[in-house]
């Protein structure tokens, strides 16, 4: 096929046209008599000129007349399809040494388990939470009845913090070898709409991810792949190698006491496995300060957000709620900080997503529907090392200050300190909400903000409303409501890797995904567990050839 198969970029088509529409517009792109072979691969929304709001597709068309490829194929805006076939790199030997370990199962740790899975190496998965049926019980508790389980959250547990998300499944990672159309493709065998495929900005929200979460753990036992709940690692077992200067990976230990051995161990932990953080520091391994943001979730009603990006077609079925990515670079008191939204819910909820006792932590959720009366976003400053000085740990110190102090500010019993955005604005406490009713469970209190974040955070905050105020309408309205505090953006750390995706100084420990620094969201993650399975696969052949 790829051999015949054109991609057109784009075809633009009114709002309302249908399939039939669509073939008779690539027949005519192509300057063929009848219709096409053909598949969408990409489609977006072109609302720049509201209310004319277009379709724009890319579209790989096969065609099997010679003559008419030749053609089509120096028109502009025509190239080859690529080829996105994904192949393994290895197959796993008759006899394996150690079977490769996995410690973690969200979307890094799911696709890295599935990928060796696939080349038969039967991995072990290890995951401190519980299973995700039993998971969302448990964060249900936090929600419901503001009773934090610490080991099973919306942090810990199968499926990772992206199962309590808005299942946003793009990224803007470069992708050449099409690693990217892997996770999709796999996540569309375990349930996910066929649409995630060719939409511009696809996502599946939180009832869907569980469902897949949970077929993909059945592939990965089918394939002899071998899953441990409710298993925390708690020491990573080295030796020390021949050259004095680096350590070998001997297995890790869980906190039952039981060993387990493997010379090659992927941490695909999480940006919130603070402890492990603390662990491998103290064992040496190359681990270092990284910049992360901190701010508060705000919530507009989702009809200002749609009628400012649909005008008056807001509410048409092929649009749906609309998004937004805002970004402010501060030039007043708060000079060179930058202000930006974060992991933007359409139609969605705030949720309650401590992991630690004593502590307020915000994050945003949506269902596949996005159907819920208010849209929300992080709003968040970025910051650097030099912000928290003190040490590897002394980002999570700073997190842990301003959740412990947002957990005060809310009443201390996981409510969580709320503030209108007139209020903000003003510089005084909210006493009252208004017209947006905050989403957040197990409920917000109004107070003023200030009182759980840093100083900087606060000016560059309130710079940037009245900014995003002029880029949509309304954004900076008195009765939007923000909640705090959103910490955990991305891991304050990074475990540091080489190019052979192994730890600087720690053969055969291969840190991956968002807790290692090395992705931000569930493609990315997903993309970055592929990568370093690939790495897993290949080095343990190359070292059982040692053995041989």
């Amino acid at each position: 096929m790829q051999d015949t198969s054109l991609r057109l970029t784009e075809i633009r088509l009114p709002l309302e046209h249908d399939e039939v529409a669509l073939s008779k517009a690539v027949q005519e792109r192509v300057g063929s008599r009848v219709p096409v072979e053909f598949s969408v691969f990409r489609r977006a929304v072109d609302a720049r000129k509201k209310p004319r709001i277009f379709l724009t597709y890319t579209i790989d068309v096969t065609l099997h007349d010679p003559a008419l490829h030749a053609a089509v194929a120096v028109k502009p805006g025509v190239r080859p399809t690529p080829d996105s076939t994904y192949r393994l790199v290895a197959r796993a030997p008759k006899l394996l040494r150690h079977r490769p370990i996995i410690v973690g199962t969200g979307p890094c740790g799911l696709m890295a388990g599935l990928v060796l899975a696939q080349m038969g190496f039967k991995p072990i998965i290890l995951e401190r939470g519980r299973v995700v049926r039993k998971r969302t019980q448990d964060t249900w508790g936090l929600w419901r009845r503001g009773v934090l389980d610490p080991a099973s959250n919306v942090q810990f547990g199968e499926g990772g913090a992206g199962t309590f998300s808005d299942g946003k499944l793009w990224s803007q990672i470069k992708d050449p070898n099409h690693l990217g159309r892997k996770v999709l493709e796999e996540f569309v065998k375990a349930g996910a709409p066929d649409e995630i495929l060719y939409v511009a900005h696809p996502h599946i929200g939180t009832f869907r991810l569980v469902n897949m979460v949970e077929s993909i753990r059945a592939q990965i036992e089918q394939l002899g792949g071998e899953y441990r709940f409710e298993s925390k690692v708690v020491d990573i077992l080295l030796e020390e190698n021949q050259d004095g200067k680096t350590r070998q990976v001997q297995g890790v230990v869980l906190e039952n006491g039981e060993t387990l051995k493997s010379d090659h161990v992927i941490l695909a932990i999480g940006h919130s496995a603070r402890e492990t953080f603390e662990m491998i520091e103290v064992k040496g391994i190359y681990i270092e300060e990284k910049a992360f943001s901190i701010g508060v979730r705000i919530e507009h009603p989702q009809s200002l957000i749609d009628r400012d990006r649909w005008g008056e077609r807001e509410g048409h079925a092929k649009l749906g709620a609309a998004e937004y990515r805002l970004v402010h670079h501060c030039t007043g008191v708060a000079a060179g900080r930058t202000v930006y939204s974060f992991c933007m819910c359409p139609g969605g909820t705030v949720v309650a997503a401590t992991s630690e006792p004593n502590r307020v932590v915000t994050n945003g959720m949506s269902q596949y529907s996005r159907n819920e009366r208010n849209a929300n976003s992080g709003l968040v400053v970025g910051i650097a090392p030099n912000d928290y000085p003190g040490g590897l740990m002394s980002g999570v110190a700073f997190q842990r200050h301003w959740e412990g102090r947002a957990f005060v500010a809310g009443g201390g019993n996981y409510r969580a300190p709320a503030q209108l955005v007139g209020d903000f604005l003003a510089g005084k406490p909210s006493t009252a909400l208004g017209k947006v009713i905050p989403s957040y469970q197990p409920g917000v209190t109004p107070t003023d903000l200030a009182l759980c974040l840093p100083d900087f955070a606060v000016a560059a905050l309130r710079e940037a409303l009245p900014a995003f105020g002029r880029q949509i309408a309304g954004y900076d309205m008195h009765d939007a409501v923000m909640t705090g505090v959103e910490t955990r953006t991305s891991a304050p750390v990074r475990i540091t890797r080489g190019a052979d995706f192994q730890s600087l100084n720690t053969r055969g420990l291969f840190p991956a995904g968002e807790g290692a620094g090395y992705a931000g969201g569930i493609l990315s993650a997903a993309v970055d567990g592929i990568k370093v399975a690939e790495a897993v696969a290949l080095d343990i052949i190359a070292v059982q050839s040692t053995y041989i």
